[in-house]
């Protein structure tokens, strides 16, 4: 009895508590925006590049849930802001209120509602598409509204700032929401 009571005060002791594993999940979800802002493809006719960020967001709040995943997308923003290079186009707090502000200032809102849809029917296809629909739009309209606040005109933030990617959009959407229902449950019982 004592020899079995030793091993699972060992086992529990080895065992990451789940706030680590919360934490490490936080860090590792602001690591994986950080890589996927570092694929970026500049349009000459754009101040927006293309770059896989929104799809890492919709992922992080998909797998993370809506406090996890904030949390991840919220920590990304605060170290491009404290100047780390995280962002596509370096870091800075002026990358904020520059461009590409509103897009990277719609993402812990997205991250959060992306894991709020998607806590209830973790492997419904629906549900994983629509949220991951529904959370690109909210990113297009964040950095549509800065982009329309920048240059004075409606016309040319959707022109410029959505347009030139609805198709790649299209195609995030759905590696997102397959990203999701395969790791999702399995990811949210982990923590």
């Amino acid at each position: 009895m004592t020899q079995h009571i030793e091993t699972a005060s060992t086992a529990a002791l080895a065992a990451p508590s789940r706030r680590t594993r919360t934490v490490v999940a936080i860090a590792l979800g602001a690591a994986l925006v950080t890589a996927s802002a570092q694929v970026a493809i500049p349009l000459p006719f754009t101040p927006v590049p293309i770059t896989l960020q929104p799809l890492a967001v919709l992922i992080v709040g998909g797998l993370l849930g809506p406090a996890a995943g904030c949390a991840a997308l919220v920590a990304y923003l605060a170290m491009g802001m404290a100047g780390l290079p995280v962002f596509a186009a370096g870091g800075s707090a002026e990358r904020l209120v520059g461009p590409t502000g509103g897009y990277l200032l719609s993402y812990p809102v997205v991250a959060a509602m992306v894991g709020a849809m998607m806590r209830g029917a973790p492997t419904s296809v629906v549900r994983a598409v629509l949220a991951s629909a529904l959370g690109m739009v909210v990113i297009h309209v964040g950095g549509a509204a800065q982009l329309a606040i920048i240059t004075g005109s409606t016309a040319g933030a959707v022109q410029y700032g959505i347009m030139p990617f609805l198709t790649g959009d299209l195609l995030k959407i759905g590696f997102a929401a397959a990203v999701i229902l395969l790791a999702g449950p399995k990811v949210r019982s982990a923590l």
